[in-house]
């Protein structure tokens, strides 16, 4: 699987990491069970995933709160990637 990755045409063309950069590599370690290295690697794993099978499951059985989970899962994952990455650039 780690083969078929994407490279990352931002950190390609402009040499520092986006936003995403470590998105795929977490996703990986998380399906492998490495829970907290994928944490590390990309701190807004578990709020996406949150987010994602949230869209999944009311896909399938819609419930009363839906918009309500949406909107603050999907506030707290840009929240999560912007300070993380500004933390990843400008602190470490």
């Amino acid at each position: 699987m780690e083969k078929y990755m994407l490279p990352c045409l931002h950190k390609k063309l402009f040499g520092f990491d986006c936003p995403g950069c470590g998105g795929q590599r977490a996703l990986v370690m998380l399906l492998h069970g490495d829970l907290t290295e994928a944490f590390f690697m990309y701190p807004a794993i578990y709020p996406l995933v949150l987010l994602g099978l949230s869209i999944l499951v009311n896909l399938i059985s819609p419930f009363k709160y839906y918009g309500k989970m949406v909107s603050s899962l999907t506030i707290i994952s840009i929240a999560t990637i912007v300070i993380s990455y500004i933390f990843k650039q400008f602190i470490l």
